[in-house]
C-alpha cells in the first residue's frame, strides 16, 4: 500500500491524498460504505460502482466468520471473489461487534470468548486467529484486534483496556508478519488507537501505535455515545501525534457534520452504517439539510427527491412516491433511500477533496456545517 499527500488546507489540518492498494487507488478523504456481511444493504455492486462511485467498501470479520464461514470464503478465493467486488475492501477485526455483545462475551488476556448471535455457539477470538481470519477473508486493509471501551468509561478501566489493546497489537503484528496473504496480493494491517475520552490515554495510545510503524493507523472507540465535542477533542489529540505521511481512519463516524469536522482535523478515511440504516427508516441526507420522508408534509410533494443531485434516480422519483414506499415498507423504498444517502456521502467527501485542492476547504466547511444540520 502507498499513501501520497496531494494537498493540505491552509486554515485547518484537512488534506487530500491517494491511497494505492492491490485492488485500486482510493482518493482521500473518502467515505467507505459498510458491507457488514459481504453486502452493502439494499445496494447492488454495479450501483456502488456506477451510481454511488464507491472506491472501497467494508466487510466485518465477526459476521463473515459466522456466516458464510471461513471454509466457504476460502473456497471462493476470498471476499472479493465471493461477492464480485473487484475494488478495495477493508475489514474491521470484529472488536466492536464483540464489544456490543455485552451479555454473551468474556474478555481475558488470551482473547474474547463469546456466543454467536446466530445460534448461541461458543467461539474464541484472539489476536492471532483474527489475523488468520482476515487473511482468509482477503481484505486489502485489515484491522488489529482491540477492545472498544463503552461510554462512559471509568478511567482505570480505560487505562487497563488500553494496555491490553497494545499487548494484543504486538501479537497481531507478530502473527501478521509471520504469515503470507493467501490470494496473491498484499494486505495491510492498521493498528487502532483507543483511550476513551481521556486525553492522556489517547496521547499515550497514539504514541504507542505510531511506534509500530505500520502503513496506516486507525482511531477507534469514538462515536459510541460521547458528545460530538468530545469526539473532536480526542481526534485532535491523536492526529497531532500520528505520522502525517500515513493515512488516518476514524472508525464508525458518522453524521455529515461529523465527517466534515473530522476532515478538518486531519482524518482521511471514514465509515458508518448511518446512511443506509437511517435510509431504511426514512431519513434522507441532502445538500440542503435532513428530510424525514415519513412526515405528512411530503405526502403530495411531487418534486424530485433532490433537485441538485446528479444521481439520475433522484430526478426520476418524487418525495411523495418515496414516502409512499417507505411507509408501505416496500423493499424499493429502502433501495432508493439507501442509494440516495450513500451517493450524498460520497458527493460530500468528493467536494471536500476538491475544496482542499482548491485551497477553499475551511470556508466551505463552515458554510456546509450550518446547512447540513437543518431539518427540512
Amino acid at each position: 500500500m502507498k499513501f501520497t499527500l496531494k494537498a493540505q488546507d491552509k486554515l485547518s489540518s484537512a488534506r487530500a491524498g491517494t491511497l494505492e492498494t492491490a485492488h485500486g487507488t482510493i482518493e482521500t478523504p473518502i467515505f467507505m460504505p459498510v458491507g457488514t456481511a459481504g453486502t452493502v444493504k439494499a445496494v447492488h455492486q454495479h450501483e456502488l460502482v456506477n451510481d454511488i462511485q464507491a472506491q472501497i467498501i467494508l466487510g466485518n470479520t465477526y459476521h463473515l466468520y459466522l456466516r458464510p464461514g471461513l471454509d466457504v470464503l476460502q473456497k471462493a478465493g476470498g471476499l472479493h471473489k465471493f461477492n464480485g467486488w473487484d475494488k478495495p475492501i477493508l475489514t474491521d477485526s470484529g472488536g466492536y461487534q464483540v464489544y456490543s455483545l455485552t451479555e454473551v462475551r468474556k474478555i481475558r488476556e488470551e482473547g474474547v470468548t463469546f456466543r454467536s448471535h446466530v445460534d448461541g455457539s461458543k467461539h474464541l477470538f484472539t489476536p492471532e486467529n483474527v489475523m488468520d481470519t482476515q487473511r482468509i477473508i482477503g481484505a486489502d486493509i485489515i484491522m488489529a484486534f482491540d477492545e472498544c471501551t463503552p461510554y462512559p468509561c471509568d478511567y482505570n478501566y480505560a487505562r487497563r483496556s488500553l494496555d491490553m489493546t497494545h499487548r494484543w497489537l504486538k501479537r497481531c503484528c507478530d502473527r501478521f508478519d509471520s504469515t503470507e496473504p493467501l490470494y496473491g496480493y498484499d494486505q495491510t494491517l492498521f493498528p487502532i488507537v483507543q483511550g476513551s475520552v481521556y486525553k492522556d490515554l489517547r496521547a499515550k495510545s497514539a504514541e504507542v501505535i505510531a511506534s509500530f510503524e505500520r502503513e496506516g493507523n486507525a482511531i477507534g472507540g469514538l462515536s459510541v455515545g460521547e458528545p460530538a465535542e468530545e469526539m473532536y477533542a480526542m481526534t485532535e489529540v491523536v492526529t497531532n501525534i500520528l505520522p502525517k505521511e500515513k493515512p488516518r481512519y476514524l472508525m464508525g463516524v458518522g453524521t455529515p457534520i461529523n465527517i466534515l469536522e473530522n476532515i478538518a482535523l486531519g482524518i482521511d478515511m471514514f465509515d458508518c452504517v448511518m446512511p443506509t440504516r437511517n435510509a431504511r427508516n426514512g431519513m434522507l441526507f441532502t445538500r440542503n439539510g435532513i428530510i424525514n420522508i415519513k412526515n405528512e408534509k411530503w405526502k403530495d410533494d411531487f418534486s424530485p427527491i433532490e433537485a441538485e443531485s446528479d444521481l439520475m434516480m433522484d430526478q426520476v422519483y418524487t418525495k411523495a412516491y418515496l414516502r409512499h414506499l417507505i411507509r408501505s415498507q416496500e423493499i424499493l423504498g429502502a433501495q432508493i433511500a439507501s442509494l440516495h444517502n450513500l451517493h450524498f456521502y460520497l458527493w460530500l467527501v468528493k467536494q471536500a477533496r476538491e475544496k482542499i485542492i482548491e485551497g477553499a476547504f475551511y470556508v466551505w466547511k463552515e458554510k456546509m456545517v450550518k446547512i447540513l444540520g437543518q431539518r427540512l
